[in-house]
């Protein structure tokens, strides 16, 4: 690789950050719920139908959950590194949240539980997620990660 094919592009900082700001949250989101469950979830506006969904899930569907935030976090932090391996761990995140809405939407009534919101929140998610598939594979490409 030569020095000038190894210059990260400014964007690259700017994406790296806001990716790790937002996976952050889902980590954060993640470790509140197992550690203080039912409590951090009314805390954070959660009807009791919506908190008995979560607190119902089997030991699978966490351990998707956990996959999904954790590994988005990782690939976040692989982009700011530079690292190739960015783009197949992004991959495996947006398969595990693909998981869990096939749980949530069609193996269980979570769907109608969780409310529009959720959805558009799930929505968001994903795309976000897709993007930042698309933009490692890119930095890649580019030899921009090694």
């Amino acid at each position: 690789m030569t020095n000038a094919a190894s210059k990260a592009p400014w964007h690259l900082w700017v994406v790296g950050v806001l990716a790790v700001l937002f996976n952050a949250i889902g980590v954060f989101d993640f470790t509140m719920s197992m550690t203080r469950g039912a409590d951090y979830m009314a805390g954070a506006g959660m009807t009791a139908a919506q908190i008995a969904h979560y607190l119902d899930m089997p030991g699978w569907m966490t351990a998707v959950w956990a996959l999904g935030v954790f590994t988005a976090l990782f690939a976040s932090l692989l982009l700011l590194l530079r690292r190739r391996l960015a783009f197949p761990v992004f991959s495996v995140s947006l398969a595990a949240f693909l998981v869990s809405l096939l749980y949530t939407y069609v193996l269980t009534d979570g769907g109608a539980i969780m409310g529009p919101q959720m959805a558009a929140a799930s929505a968001m998610i994903a795309i976000v997620l897709l993007l930042l598939i698309l933009y490692s594979r890119s930095m890649a490409a580019r030899l921009v990660l090694g």
